[in-house]
């Protein structure tokens, strides 16, 4: 059981030495957060910082980020939901027996309104 957050950070590098200097000064990469498994601490994440496949609060999750990586972060943006199917199927279970905290009548409209359509299940 298996699944992932993938964002994509853009980040500056600002050198301490004087005389020093970059070219580019920014750069994006991809960063990957491991999902933590239904039903145990963290597994709401995405309902704690996603929304219609957006991070919710852009300036709070770059400075998460920020601390995460130790540079200055300039951008974050979510780009997808990796899983396999054993963690997907445990997930929806967790959400449906949770609907009611998540203010909706399906698991469907949940993962509709947290992760939009960006989620990608391995077969």
């Amino acid at each position: 059981m298996d699944a992932r957050y993938v964002f994509a950070v853009r980040f500056r590098l600002e050198p301490d030495v004087s005389g020093v200097s970059l070219e580019p000064q920014e750069f994006e990469t991809r960063l990957f957060r491991r999902a933590d498994p239904p039903g145990e601490d963290g597994w709401r994440f995405f309902r704690d910082n996603l929304w219609r496949g957006d991070v919710g609060d852009e300036r709070y999750f770059r400075k998460l980020t920020s601390e995460a990586l130790g540079v200055p972060v300039t951008n974050v943006e979510y780009r997808a939901f990796e899983t396999d199917e054993e963690y997907y199927d445990a997930l929806k279970a967790e959400i449906a027996a949770d609907l009611a905290t998540f203010k909706a009548d399906s698991v469907s409209e949940v993962i509709s309104k947290y992760l939009g359509s960006s989620v990608e299940v391995e077969r």
